[in-house]
């Protein structure tokens, strides 16, 4: 298989990597991939000097996942129902104490009106227009989705009411569907999420806002997929599937992190088992696919960040990405080259990202690979869970 060369021009944010071609991963099916610019591992390992994490809020029950930030600063999380007690998956911090968001009734995990009620969140994202977005997985302690759990739902700030809700279809997102993340492009009317399900397919879900049509990209694609055998190390110790005593097995999580250029034509994304960053145009992905073949579409790896769970994106074009191994927050800069923002040992599993208005990076940390699932059964959580802003100098990509 041939290599070509990326030769992207006029786009505000332009990878520079080698372009590969998405193929299905089938055996001996190779992926031709660029070699990390030389010197980027050492540039990484370097800190940036005078960067320190400030404490925002801290959470003594369930834990979070995401988080985001309005224009006027205030502060949305979630938590999604993986076995804590979640009296309510979407909050408002005020006053440094967690609320539900927008009303206690919709946080109420009711599985007889499922596309009316919050059951599982997985994140939370404002945007442009200042509506807070929320991401729900449809699934309450991994029990399958009934329709109407998997959903976009749309809420304004101003009223704090909901003004939409996009549910979606089964053959986009299923009752073992996993979505993930979002990021928005209103000027270009698209939403773009990550579909990260252990069971498979792990691919990009394209949404039209006008019309609410959704459609599937990238499914299964090497890109997308967790790397094979991909074992971090942690804390410590190995990252694995341990619920009990029994040896553990890799854990293979694919596409899960995600953020949009400024100009809105690359989108950056990564699988959770893997150390790399991939890249596609946003033109390649809102066209509808018009056979049943797979996905053929230019994907650019952009070399190797680190283990992200989130990422971001500022509105010079510089992505961030938690390097959960090293307890750091990484950044690609526009030259290519991936350098620490802070390394911290607070910093147990960066997870969501999100950047202020304020000019700061805000990042949860929630000591998820201390979770029973990951320990022999026993939950080394030690609580709490921190929510943390670190300065960047810059504001947000919204569009």
């Amino acid at each position: 298989m041939s290599d070509a060369i990326s030769r992207a021009s006029g786009s505000h944010s332009t990878p520079s990597r080698r372009a590969v071609v998405s193929l299905p991963a089938v055996v001996g099916l190779s992926l031709a991939i660029g070699a990390p610019q030389a010197g980027a591992a050492e540039q990484r390992d370097r800190v940036e000097p005078g960067v320190e994490l400030e404490q925002v809020a801290t959470f003594d029950g369930a834990m979070p996942t995401g988080v985001t930030i309005s224009r006027s600063g205030r502060i949305f999380v979630n938590f999604p129902r993986w076995g804590d007690n979640v009296p309510f998956s979407v909050a408002e911090i005020r006053d440094g104490v967690p609320v539900a968001y927008p009303n206690a009734v919709v946080n109420q995990a009711d599985l007889s009106d499922p596309a009316g009620h919050f059951l599982g969140v997985q994140s939370v994202v404002v945007d442009a227009a200042e509506r807070l977005w929320v991401v729900d997985t449809g699934r309450v302690e991994w029990a399958d989705a009934p329709y109407g759990g998997p959903k976009l739902v749309a809420i304004d700030l101003k009223t704090n009411r909901v003004v939409r809700t996009i549910v979606f279809p089964r053959d986009i997102a299923g009752p073992r569907s996993f979505v993930n993340d979002v990021r928005f492009d209103l000027r270009r009317g698209y939403a773009y999420l990550t579909e990260a399900t252990p069971d498979r397919p792990n691919g990009l879900i394209v949404v039209h806002l006008e019309s609410g049509e959704s459609w599937r990209r990238l499914d299964d694609v090497p890109a997308t997929l967790p790397e094979p055998d991909f074992v971090p190390v942690i804390d410590g110790v190995p990252f694995l599937n341990k619920p009990g005593k029994a040896p553990g097995t890799p854990v293979g999580i694919g596409v899960d992190g995600i953020a949009l250029s400024p100009d809105g034509t690359w989108l950056y994304f990564c699988p959770l088992s893997s150390r790399k960053l991939y890249a596609i145009r946003t033109n390649d992905l809102v066209k509808r696919r018009t056979s049943s073949k797979r996905d053929e579409l230019s994907v650019h790896d952009l070399g190797t960040k680190g283990m992200s769970d989130g990422l971001e994106m500022d509105q010079s074009g510089r992505v961030y990405g938690g390097d959960i191994e090293r307890r750091a927050i990484v950044r690609r800069d526009r030259d290519g080259a991936f350098r620490t923002v802070v390394q911290d040992d607070r910093l147990l599993w960066p997870d969501t990202l999100s950047v202020g208005y304020d000019r700061n990076l805000y990042v949860i940390a929630n000591q998820l690979n201390r979770q029973a699932a990951y320990n022999s059964g026993r939950d080394l959580r030690r609580k709490p869970y921190v929510l943390y802003r670190v300065p960047i100098g810059n504001g947000p990509a919204r569009r």
